[in-house]
C-alpha cells in the first residue's frame, strides 16, 4: 500500500487547518455541486467506473510551492530572535537546576528555599513567553495558509477541469476517508508546478536550513531538585 504524504515543519509547529478555505472554496466555485447538477447527473451513475479521480496533500502543496517556501522562510528569520531569546532563557534555568543540585547540600534550609523560589519563578516565565510565542507564530502561520491556500484552490480548479479529472480529494487531514490511493493517483507535485507557473513568487536559489525546533520548557513540579 502506497503511504501517502503528511504534513511537514516549520519553526515551532504546523498545525495547519484548511476547512475553512475547503469550505468556503466548495461554495465559491462555479461548476459546483447545486440541486440542478445532481438531478442533471442522476442518471449517469453508470459512469462512475471511469471516473477520473485524484488526490492531493493541500498542506504539502502549500509547504512546497515557490510562494510557500519564501514565505515560510519569512517566518523563520521574524522568528529567530525569539527563539534565540527563549533558548537563553531554558539555558537559565537549566543552569539553575545544576547549580541547586550541586549545591543543595551546602544550603541552609532558608537558602534552598530562595533559589527553589526563583528556579520556580524562571520555569513560570518561561512557560508563558513559550505559550505566547507558540500562540503568535501559529497565527502568522495561519494567515500565509489562508492566504496561499485560497489561490492553490483556484489552481486546483484550473488544473482538475484541464485535465479532465472527476474528483480531487484533499488527504491533508490524517481523519480523511481515503485508506488507499495509488501513487499514480497523487496529484499534488503537479498541483504545485500549476501554481509556481501562475505565481511570480520565484524559486528559492538555494535550499534554506530546517527551521529549528522550538525549545520547550520544563514541565512543572519535576525539574526542582530534591534535597535527600
Amino acid at each position: 500500500m502506497p503511504r501517502l504524504v503528511k504534513s511537514k515543519l516549520c519553526i515551532f509547529s504546523l498545525s495547519l487547518t484548511l476547512s475553512t478555505i475547503l469550505s468556503a472554496a466548495a461554495f465559491g466555485q462555479t461548476g459546483g455541486t447545486t440541486t440542478q447538477g445532481t438531478t442533471a447527473h442522476a442518471g449517469s451513475t453508470s459512469s462512475l467506473a471511469s471516473a477520473k479521480i485524484g488526490i492531493v496533500n493541500i498542506q504539502d502543496a502549500i509547504i512546497a510551492s515557490n510562494e510557500g517556501k519564501k514565505e515560510f522562510d519569512g517566518l523563520q528569520q521574524r522568528f529567530a530572535p525569539k527563539q534565540n531569546d527563549l533558548k537563553g532563557q531554558n539555558d537559565e534555568v537549566e543552569n539553575m537546576k545544576k547549580d541547586l543540585q550541586a549545591r543543595q547540600d551546602k544550603l541552609s534550609e532558608d537558602e534552598r528555599a530562595k533559589m527553589v523560589k526563583n528556579l520556580e519563578a524562571k520555569q513560570k516565565t518561561l512557560q508563558r513567553n513559550y505559550e505566547d510565542a507558540q500562540n503568535e507564530f501559529q497565527q502568522a502561520e495561519q494567515e500565509v495558509v489562508n492566504r496561499i491556500g485560497g489561490k492553490m484552490l483556484n489552481a486546483l480548479d484550473k488544473y482538475a477541469r484541464a485535465n479532465n479529472f472527476t474528483i480531487i480529494m484533499d488527504v491533508s487531514n490524517p481523519q480523511t476517508p481515503v485508506l488507499w490511493a495509488s501513487q499514480e493517483a497523487n496529484v499534488t507535485r503537479e498541483l504545485v508546478d500549476a501554481y509556481n507557473a501562475e505565481s511570480p513568487a520565484a524559486a528559492p536559489t538555494a535550499p534554506k536550513p530546517a527551521g529549528a525546533t522550538l525549545i520547550r520548557p520544563p514541565v512543572d513540579g519535576t525539574t526542582t531538585p530534591k534535597k535527600p
